[in-house]
């Protein structure tokens, strides 16, 4: 009985009653970490060429240039029509299916791995998806500033491009900020479908952590990344809203 007893001590010293939980906690973070760098990549990526992307958008949309602004209308609505997933899937597929060109030959020419080749198409896919969604809300705000400020511009002797940025711009800005802001809490929602292409972003890293430990555990804890980062963003969105407030319309 006491040697029972000695051999049961021993063993719980040499494995702690938590140590299995400490290790999954361990190898949980490091994945979520890991996706959580691509999903934060992703997002910033987006925005920071879908937003002047959409600008141009809208100015193409509202050109007096006939042939241009059909072209974007139409662009802007079968992009709008159609799911993100699917267009993921249709540029990835489509170096192979025109050229003849894998992803594998593609990142040897590059001289870099699969996995970045899919995130650059992957990327490529949701900067025109965002562009065109950002297009149509710059495009009514445009449209929302009276005539009667253009004209007005045109009698104290500006040119077309001093109006648009001294005159309608930031009113533009103002009025755009709330449907804009929606928008980009929805794009990191919408990272999430990346991992339908390859690309190990946080949902990704959630799934494989799940599938390995047989826990849900990852999926709450990826919950809270997303919530974290959406709680960020909306505070600094609120904090500009604020800001150009003293700017009234």
């Amino acid at each position: 009985m006491i040697a029972r007893l000695s051999a049961w001590k021993k063993d719980r010293r040499a494995n702690p009653p938590y140590r299995a939980e400490m290790e999954n906690f361990a190898y949980i973070m490091q994945r979520l970490l890991e996706g959580f760098g691509q999903t934060v990549l992703l997002f910033t990526i987006t925005i920071i060429f879908s937003l002047p992307l959409g600008v141009l958008l809208a100015l193409g949309a509202l050109s007096s240039f006939k042939p241009l602004k059909y072209l974007v209308k139409c662009l802007v609505w079968v992009i709008r029509g159609t799911p993100l997933i699917l267009q993921i899937m249709f540029i990835q597929a489509l170096p192979n299916t025109i050229f003849k060109v894998g992803l594998a030959q593609i990142s040897s020419a590059l001289n870099c791995k699969v996995r970045d080749v899919q995130f650059i198409f992957v990327a490529i896919a949701f900067i025109i998806n965002y562009a065109c969604y950002f297009s149509e809300i710059f495009r009514a705000g445009i449209e929302s500033i009276p005539k009667g400020q253009t004209e007005a511009g045109k009698v104290l002797g500006l040119t077309q491009r001093q109006i648009f940025t001294k005159i309608i711009l930031m009113q533009v800005v103002k009025r755009t900020v709330p449907p804009v802001g929606n928008e980009i809490i929805t794009l990191v929602k919408d990272t999430a479908l990346a991992s339908v292409a390859g690309v190990i972003d946080l949902y990704n890293a959630a799934a494989s952590a799940v599938n390995k430990l047989v826990i849900l555990t990852p999926f709450v804890y990826a919950a809270v990344f997303y919530l974290i980062f959406n709680g960020v963003l909306t505070l600094i969105l609120s904090k500009i809203e604020k800001k150009l407030n003293y700017y009234k319309v």
